[in-house]
């Protein structure tokens, strides 16, 4: 009687480990890239919405100044400029938000009766 031996061989398990090592890092790469991106756009959003509060508060009292966030965001600077606008009657109040480490900048403007 002939005994046949049941299983893998050697070769078809480093296949099968060569693709999973390939998937796997596939899968790593496109989670370390889609962190990225969630990452930068939360940043865009606090800046964003910084820059709003700001130039909400300005709005009652248009001026030019320039300050920090701190103590929340101490690596935050905002900056305010009243310029004239395109349109008679109107000036243009620019906020902008920068971040000091990468220079990441966030800049709105909002049109106010003079």
């Amino acid at each position: 009687m002939k005994s046949e031996a049941s299983g893998f061989t050697l070769l078809e398990v480093m296949v099968a480990l060569a693709i999973m090592a390939g998937v796997i890092l596939t899968v790593l790469g496109s989670v370390n890239y889609h962190l990225g991106i969630i990452a930068n756009e939360r940043d865009s959003t606090t800046l964003t919405l910084l820059a709003r509060n700001r130039i909400t508060e300005l709005e009652l009292a248009p001026a030019k100044g320039e300050g920090t966030f701190a103590p929340s965001h101490p690596e935050l600077s905002w900056k305010a400029d009243l310029q004239p606008a395109d349109i008679p009657g109107l000036q243009k109040l620019i906020v902008r938000v920068k971040r000091g480490s990468d220079g990441r900048e966030v800049a709105l403007v909002r049109y106010l009766p003079k």
